[in-house]
């Protein structure tokens, strides 16, 4: 009797399980997952506090200490301008990983709106937007990217300085050609929502196509959404760190960790560390939100069973 009564407040208790609790409890058990977002954690604390914690201006020059190497004063040394490399790396995680998550947040939502009106009305504005959406993804994106950096290399935002109009230009860039994925993914699960018996019910209540739209078929798909825009973080950042290393990306001396390992091409052999050091960061940081998109499709998607 008592084995039954357990075994109905266990039944009773999972029953009670929200369903962040069961991601949660999905996703904790995906150890990778976890690794990697204690280590975004670390990098996102540490951007947030580079103010605070970074032991000296990331701008601040002093040519007598040039190309130093590591010393309990400087401990990852100096660049080629006496700025300290430990700050200016600190500093970069700020613009680097901000850049990330503006453009992430924009394309995700743009590819999400725009997937689910071509998924939801279907016909003519279906067949136009994918074949925008086809177009776009023939092109060539890091060639298309680089072109497009160079021509406005020279375009000054008014209020903002040369080099943070540059942040602004690259967000810009990236997210005009970043959501024909996000786009595709939406449209394939509202597709299979616009038939189902709420969607019909949503209209029998008089709500607009609209209404539909933004109340009903983009929440549903919020999981995929979710996954890919972690994916997205990832590739974000590699394509930032690309453009800033070839030089049409972030301007210096605002710091990223694209444009410091441009910097250090000319200390490569001698002080390699300066290379190492931002390279790793943007490996580690890709690698982590891949990690971490893995488990959450895991955790979101009902059919797999860990």
């Amino acid at each position: 009797m008592a084995t039954a009564e357990l075994r109905a407040e266990a039944l009773l208790t999972v029953r009670e399980e929200s369903y962040l609790q069961i991601v949660w409890r999905r996703f904790r058990r995906h150890r990778v997952a976890l690794f990697g977002a204690a280590i975004l954690m670390g990098f996102i604390l540490i951007a947030a506090l580079a103010p605070w914690i970074a032991p000296y201006d990331p701008y601040a020059q002093n040519l007598n200490l040039k190309n130093a190497g590591p010393s309990p004063a400087h401990w990852l040394g100096t660049d080629e301008l006496g700025r300290d490399v430990l700050s200016r790396l600190m500093h970069a995680a700020r613009i680097s990983l901000t850049v990330a998550f503006v453009v992430t947040l924009i394309s995700q939502t743009t590819g999400a709106l725009i997937g689910a009106i071509s998924g939801y009305f279907g016909g003519w504005v279906d067949n136009l937007i994918q074949r925008i959406v086809d177009f776009m993804l023939t092109l060539p994106l890091l060639p298309l990217l680089l072109t497009i950096s160079a021509l406005l290399s020279d375009v000054t935002i008014p209020g903002l300085s040369r080099e943070w109009s540059s942040v602004v230009i690259i967000i810009i860039v990236l997210s005009v050609f970043g959501w024909m994925g996000s786009a595709r993914l939406v449209r394939g699960v509202v597709l299979s929502l616009r038939e189902q018996m709420f969607t019909e019910a949503a209209r029998a209540l008089g709500m607009s196509d609209l209404q539909i739209v933004v109340r009903h078929m983009i929440p549903n798909a919020m999981a995929p959404i979710i996954v890919s825009a972690t994916l997205s973080l990832g590739t974000v950042i590699i394509l930032e760190a690309a453009l800033s290393f070839l030089g049409f990306g972030v301007q210096p001396p605002v710091p990223t960790w694209g444009n410091m390992l441009n910097n250090a091409q000319a200390d490569m052999w001698t002080q390699p560390f300066k290379a190492i050091v931002p390279g790793f960061c943007i490996f580690l940081t890709s690698l982590s939100f891949n990690f971490v998109g893995d488990g959450l499709r895991d955790a979101l998607d009902p059919r797999l069973k860990r």
